[in-house]
């Protein structure tokens, strides 16, 4: 979603281009770990669910994905950070990405 909305503050159709399929491909990202997830807990017995730390996460959400982080906590629209200063945009990316050490 970053680099979707990223895209609108790039100067020339190039850059929107490059951040508009680097977006759909990471969508994509999400797709695959969305399917994995569901095909390994779709089919779970209710003892399964209980001795694998699920009970919590099925009670409110069953086997539907849920998006959140290791501690729970679930993704948010503040993630993604967007400004009108290009060079700072495509930092935070490459950083995020930890292409930057």
């Amino acid at each position: 979603m970053r680099y979707l909305a990223q895209r609108f503050a790039m100067p020339d159709e190039v850059t929107k281009s490059v951040l508009n399929d680097i977006g759909t491909e990471e969508l994509g990202h999400l797709e695959m770990v969305g399917t994995i997830v569901h095909q390994l807990t779709r089919n779970l017995s209710e003892e399964e669910i209980k001795s694998g730390g699920f009970a919590d996460y099925y009670v409110d959400y069953g086997t539907g994905i849920f998006p959140a982080n290791a501690a729970g906590v679930p993704w948010s629209a503040a993630y993604i950070n967007s400004m009108s200063d290009v060079i700072s945009n495509l930092t935070e990316d490459m950083a995020a990405d930890g292409a930057i050490m």
